[in-house]
C-alpha cells in the first residue's frame, strides 16, 4: 500500500507538470510571445547598454536628441533621412547573431523609414505630399506625439527616364566571405533583370587599384552584363577613394541629360589605401555630388564593417544607404523598391516652430546626425536628404504640453518644408498644418501606431533614458492590431524581431 501511494503521488506530479506545460503553451500566440509573462518586457534586456560591436566594425555612437525648452529654441530644423541600413543591420544582429546591436548601430529614423507606411500621394505640382497627426504618447501619457509624413509620387515604369548606372564594387580581400561579395553579386544580377533596353550600366571594381570591368553597356545586353558580374573575385587591399573617382568619371562620361544618373557602391567600407578616413572620404564625395549624379551605398558583412563611414558617404553624396544582410533584402532593394533608384526630390528639409503658449518642450526622435541650424533651412547650398519615387519618410516629435492649457484653442506648431527638383538648385517651399484635437493614442492612425511601436522598440534595445513606460509586450501588441498592407511580410518579421529581442 505504501508503494502504491508513492506511485499515485508520482503520477499526480507528472500530470500536474504536463498540465502546467500545456497551460503555458496556451498563453502564447502564433509567434511564441508569452502574453502573460512579465519576463523581458521592462526594457532591461540583459545588456542595457547594447552589446559591443563585433571586433573590427566601426560605428558612430550619437547622443539622443534631448528635450528642448520652447522658450529657449522654438524652432527645430532637420534634413530627412531615406536610409534603411540601420534596421536591416539590427535585424541581422538579433536574428542571425542572437544578440542586441551596439548602440551606435541604432538610428531610429532609419528603422522607421525602412517600412512603407502606405501614405496617400495627392497629385499636385509638387513631387511629394505631406500628412501628419497628433495624439497622446504611448510611453508617457501626459505627453503628446507628433507624426510628420512625406510621400513621394510613384512613376509608372513606362515613364521612368533612361538611366546611366555605374556599379562600383569592392573586390578587395576583405570581401571574400559569403555575406559580402557573393551576396552583392546575387543582388546585382537581380538588378540587371530590372533594366530596360535603353538603360546603360558600367562596372568599376577596386582593390589595390581601381579598374573598369565593363564599359557602359546597354540594358539589352544582359548576358554580357551578367557574365561580367559572375567573373568578379576578391583579393588585395582596398583603394576605395580611387574607385569612387573612377566611378564618377565613368558616370560623367556617359551622363544622360534629364535622365537618371546613379552610382551604386557595394562594400564593407574597409578603405585602407590612399584616402581612407571618414573625414577624407566625406570631403572627396562632396566634390563629386554637384555633377547631377546620385549615389546608393550598399553595406555588407561583419568583422570590418565600417558603418560610420558608409552612412556619412551616402548622406553627403546625394545618396541613400542600405545594409544587405540576406537575399530577401536584395529583393527589397533591387526588385520591390526598384523605383526608389529614381530621385524625385533632393535636399528635403523640415522646420517646425512650436508655440510657446502651448508647448513646454519638444524632442525630435532620431535624426541625431541630421539636425540642422535654423538658418540652414533657407540656405540652398546646405545639403540635405533625397527621396526616391514611391518612397515615404516619417518623423516623430514627443512634446510636453504646458499644464492647464487647452491644446485645441490654437495651433501648437507650424511645419514648413523645402525641397529641390533633382536637376535644379533653387528650393521650393511647402507647408503643412496639423491641429492637435486632443486625440488619444487609441484613436490614432495605423501609421502613427506602427511608427510609435518602432520608436518604442528602438528605445528599449538602447535602454533610452526617454523610454518611460515602454516595454516589449506593448511594442509587440501595437503591431499585432495593425491593418497596414504587408505584401512582403516585413511587418510580420518586425514582430518576430521584437519577440526575439526581449529574450536577450
Amino acid at each position: 500500500m505504501k508503494n502504491s501511494g508513492i506511485i499515485l503521488i508520482a503520477i499526480s506530479l507528472l500530470l500536474l507538470v504536463s498540465c502546467t506545460k500545456e497551460d503555458e503553451t496556451s498563453y502564447k500566440n502564433a509567434d511564441g510571445f508569452d502574453l502573460y509573462s512579465t519576463t523581458g518586457i521592462t526594457g532591461t534586456s540583459g545588456n542595457t547598454q547594447g552589446n559591443p560591436a563585433i571586433p573590427g566594425d566601426k560605428y558612430t555612437e550619437l547622443e539622443e536628441n534631448p528635450f528642448i525648452m520652447v522658450t529657449e529654441a522654438p524652432v527645430s530644423t532637420f534634413s530627412i533621412d531615406a536610409d534603411g541600413a540601420s534596421y536591416s543591420n539590427i535585424r541581422r544582429f538579433i536574428l542571425q547573431d542572437h544578440q542586441l546591436p551596439p548602440r551606435g548601430a541604432v538610428r531610429t529614423e532609419e528603422m522607421i523609414n525602412y517600412f512603407d507606411f502606405n501614405y496617400d500621394y495627392q497629385p499636385s505640382a509638387h513631387p511629394i505630399s505631406l500628412n501628419g497627426e497628433v495624439s497622446s504618447c504611448p510611453w508617457e501619457e501626459n505627453n503628446r506625439l507628433v507624426r510628420i509624413g512625406i510621400q513621394g509620387k510613384s512613376i509608372p515604369e513606362s515613364q521612368l527616364p533612361p538611366s546611366n548606372f555605374v556599379l562600383l564594387i569592392d573586390v578587395s580581400g576583405s570581401m571574400s566571405s559569403p555575406d559580402k561579395l557573393a551576396l552583392l553579386k546575387q543582388g546585382f544580377t537581380l538588378f540587371v533583370d530590372q533594366m530596360r533596353n535603353e538603360d546603360r550600366i558600367a562596372i568599376v571594381t577596386y582593390a589595390g587599384n581601381a579598374g573598369l570591368v565593363l564599359e557602359s553597356t546597354l540594358g539589352n545586353e544582359k548576358v554580357k552584363i551578367r557574365n561580367a558580374i559572375a567573373s568578379l573575385g576578391s583579393g588585395g587591399s582596398t583603394a576605395g577613394a580611387e574607385g569612387i573617382l573612377t566611378a564618377y568619371q565613368i558616370a560623367r562620361e556617359n551622363l544622360i541629360e534629364g535622365g537618371n544618373n546613379r552610382i551604386i557602391l557595394g562594400t564593407d567600407g574597409d578603405f585602407n589605401v590612399g584616402v581612407s578616413s571618414k573625414e577624407e572620404l566625406i570631403a572627396l564625395i562632396e566634390t563629386q555630388r554637384d555633377f547631377g549624379i546620385f549615389l546608393t551605398v550598399l553595406g555588407v558583412g561583419r568583422g570590418n564593417y565600417n558603418d560610420a563611414a558608409l552612412e556619412q558617404i551616402a548622406d553627403n553624396g546625394n545618396g541613400n544607404f542600405e545594409y544587405i544582410d540576406k537575399v530577401d533584402q536584395l529583393k527589397k532593394v533591387f526588385i520591390h523598391e526598384f523605383e526608389r533608384f529614381y530621385t524625385i526630390a533632393k535636399d528635403v528639409k523640415v522646420q517646425v516652430e512650436f508655440n510657446p503658449e502651448i508647448v513646454e518642450a519638444y524632442r525630435l526622435i532620431g535624426y541625431e546626425n541630421r539636425v540642422l541650424n535654423t538658418e540652414d533651412f533657407e540656405d540652398d547650398k546646405k545639403d540635405a536628404g533625397e527621396i526616391g519615387a514611391g518612397q515615404n519618410i516619417t518623423a516623430l516629435y514627443e512634446i510636453i504640453p504646458k499644464q492647464g492649457i487647452d491644446i485645441r484653442q490654437s495651433p501648437a506648431f507650424t511645419i514648413d518644408f523645402r525641397y529641390k527638383n533633382p536637376d535644379e538648385d533653387i528650393s521650393i517651399p511647402m507647408q503643412l498644418e496639423i491641429f492637435d484635437e486632443g486625440k488619444s493614442f487609441t484613436d490614432a492612425s495605423d501609421q502613427m501606431i506602427f511608427s510609435s511601436s518602432i520608436a518604442e522598440f528602438s528605445m528599449l534595445i538602447t535602454n533610452s533614458k526617454f523610454k518611460g513606460n515602454s516595454n516589449y509586450l506593448h511594442a509587440y501588441l501595437m503591431v499585432e492590431k495593425l491593418n497596414l498592407p504587408d505584401p512582403y511580410g516585413y511587418i510580420e518579421e518586425f514582430k518576430k524581431i521584437v519577440n526575439r529581442a526581449k529574450q536577450f
